[in-house]
Order: structure tokens, then C-alpha cells, then sequence
């Protein structure tokens, strides 16, 4: 039998068993696409990362897998990823870390002692398939509850994104199955990010979020950055002059979570900055036929 090592942590939190979980498997080059979706579906996470070694100092290949299916970029396994190769004194801290992922290069940086990286496409905004009435009927609340239509968002994943007047709507959403198969399976798009701006400063938003996506079933996300950072672009191309949001997720599963977005200023203009904490929990092994 083969052991092949892999670790786990909580990201996107400084405090264990809260935020988002992740497995990270490191020198996975000879692992097959096939196994390594296997492990995914085995450990059942949101997202398991497979790592290659490094090709030069700081910077590493990397794959992202749900339990279903690999995905282009995913932000809260990049920002824990980071932190555990610094953690493990893998890179130096002081120097960008390069990821690779799908999608492209990934640039990560240490700021704060927060794991901070650029993505690497412009945020894109369109509208969405999902109008108002049918995002009222999808997550059963009243009329004045859903802000405005929604819209759709990615900076490498795309999103719905719907905003909700308030804490307690937020708080007391029931996605209606129906209604989910008719509008959004059918979209192509099986992600919806849920926000309440709580305080809109020119200097740091204050967003709660909720994100549910649809792969084998519908699920909840207690930390998720591809969304934070769409939502970030989209926030940003209305906000101009802000420069950073705070966005708080997971509350409602009692895994509390912090995601730190920034955009305009001297960022180029369409890309976003996400970053938080993460911490290791775990180490473990795999045992693989050969």
C-alpha cells in the first residue's frame, strides 16, 4: 500500500472547528485525476487541494476538487493552502507565493499575518436569469425581504447574487426545491450568494452572507471566496470610492466565518483582494492500492 499525507484545516477563521474546512494533500504529482476525485468524494469536504511540487521557490501546481467535479479556482483553498505552506515553513512569507490552479496563476501574499491573494480575472458582471419574483418564491420571503433583481458575478465562478433587505430575512430563508430545479438548475448556474450590507462606509463595508449550491444536493457554505470576491467586484463597479469589505459568513451553522475583500484604489481596476485566516486542525494519512 502506498500512504500518501494530507492535512487539515479551518479557513478563513483563527479558531478551530468554525469557518470553512479543507484537506490539502502535498506531492500529489503522481496521483490520477480519477483518485484524486475519489479522495474528494471520500473526505466529502467542500474542496479537497491536491498539490504538485514546487517548480521554483514559492511556487506550486495545484488542483481543486468538490466531492463531484474539479473546479478552475476556488478562494477559501487558496487562502488555506497558503497558510499551510507557510505554517510548514514550505515557503518564505516574506516573498509572493505563486499558486496554480486552472484558472492561472494565482499571486498570494502574507499581509497582517492574512493569506492575500489577487484573482486572476477581472470580475465580470451580467445580469441574471433569476428575477425578483422568482428569487421571493426560491427562498420563500416577501417582496420587500429581495432588494432588487438579481444579478450574476464571478471573478473564475460564477454566482447569482441577491441582495435581502435584512438580518432576519437573511436569517429565515427556505429555498424552495421546486423552484430551485425550474430557475436555477436550469440557468447552468448552481450557486447562489445571499447578502445584507450592514454598514456601507467609504473606507469598509460590512456584508452577512449565506452561500447554497446545488452538486449532489442542495448544501450550505460556511466560507466561500470565489463568492466573496464576486460579490466584491460586483459591490465595487457601484461603490467607487469604497476600498475594503469585511464579510462575515457561516453564522447561521454555527461555523462563524471572515472574509477581507478589497478593490479600487490601487488595485487594477475589475480585480479584487481576498484574504482571512486560516488554522490547522489535522494530519492524516490515505493508503492507495499501487
Amino acid at each position: 500500500m502506498k500512504a500518501t499525507e494530507h492535512y487539515l484545516l479551518d479557513v478563513f477563521t483563527d479558531k478551530p472547528f468554525s469557518g470553512n474546512q479543507l484537506a490539502v494533500f502535498l506531492n500529489a504529482d503522481e496521483l490520477e485525476t480519477s483518485t484524486m476525485q475519489a479522495i474528494a468524494n471520500e473526505l466529502n469536504l467542500a474542496e479537497t487541494v491536491f498539490l504538485g511540487a514546487a517548480t521554483k521557490a514559492n511556487h506550486y501546481p495545484m488542483r481543486i476538487f468538490t466531492p463531484t467535479q474539479e473546479l478552475p479556482f476556488a478562494g477559501h483553498p487558496t487562502v488555506g493552502t497558503a497558510h499551510l505552506l507557510a505554517g510548514l515553513h514550505l515557503v518564505n512569507p516574506e516573498q509572493t507565493l505563486v499558486l496554480q490552479p486552472p484558472i492561472g496563476e494565482l499571486h498570494v501574499r502574507y499581509i497582517d499575518g492574512k493569506a492575500t491573494f489577487t484573482t486572476a480575472m477581472p470580475a465580470s458582471v451580467t445580469g441574471s436569469t433569476i428575477d425578483r419574483l422568482t428569487a421571493v418564491e426560491l427562498l420563500g420571503l416577501d417582496i420587500h425581504q429581495v432588494i432588487a433583481d438579481p444579478v450574476m458575478a464571478s471573478c473564475g465562478l460564477p454566482f447569482h447574487l441577491i441582495e435581502l433587505a435584512d438580518l432576519a430575512a437573511l436569517e429565515h430563508i427556505q429555498i424552495a426545491g421546486a423552484v430551485w430545479a425550474d430557475a436555477v438548475t436550469t440557468s447552468g448556474t448552481e450557486q447562489i450568494y445571499l447578502y445584507v450590507v450592514e454598514q456601507r462606509d467609504s473606507e469598509e463595508t460590512i456584508v452577512r452572507s449565506r452561500m447554497f449550491s446545488m452538486h449532489a444536493s442542495l448544501c450550505e457554505d460556511p466560507a466561500t471566496g470565489s463568492a466573496a470576491a464576486a460579490l466584491t467586484g460586483f459591490l465595487a463597479s457601484t461603490q467607487p470610492t469604497t476600498l475594503r469589505w469585511k464579510i462575515h459568513q457561516g453564522v447561521e451553522m454555527g461555523r462563524p466565518s471572515v472574509i477581507h475583500t478589497a478593490a479600487n484604489g490601487n488595485i487594477e481596476p475589475g480585480l479584487v483582494q481576498v484574504g482571512g485566516d486560516a488554522t490547522i486542525v489535522g494530519r492524516g494519512e490515505f493508503y492507495l492500492e499501487q
